[in-house]
């Protein structure tokens, strides 16, 4: 079965490959997918940064990160942080936290977290 599946990999468009390797990537890694974790549960979630930021959320500075697992993304916020060692974009990552919402966008404020080799 190994063989038709990456040989159905081959026709699928850069971007759709990307994806179902992230997605193989945190099934691997024994996390959930973004996609399947419904608001305000605790999850692990594995992916990687797309984008870092610093902003501030109501007078409070926030360091940003999107995280991406081929299914879906959230955006990681540490409150009071302006740097992360580490925390940087293209960086592949666990996190664990409770899935919020900040408007209609995903979250997980404070998230724990372990940085890949």
């Amino acid at each position: 079965m190994g063989g038709l599946v990456s040989r159905t990999r081959e026709w699928l468009t850069p971007e759709h490959q990307e994806a179902a390797e992230l997605q193989d990537d945190a099934e691997d890694t024994g996390c959930c997918l973004i996609k399947d974790q419904p608001d305000r549960c605790v999850a692990d979630l594995h992916g990687t940064l797309r984008s870092v930021t610093l902003r501030p959320v109501d007078g409070v500075t926030s360091l940003e990160a999107e995280l991406h697992d081929g299914s879906d993304a959230l955006t990681l916020i540490w409150l009071g942080r302006r740097e992360i060692e580490g925390i940087e974009t293209g960086r592949t990552l666990t996190v664990h936290g409770r899935v919020g919402r900040r408007g209609k966008e995903r979250v997980l404020y404070n998230p724990r977290y372990e940085l890949d080799a």
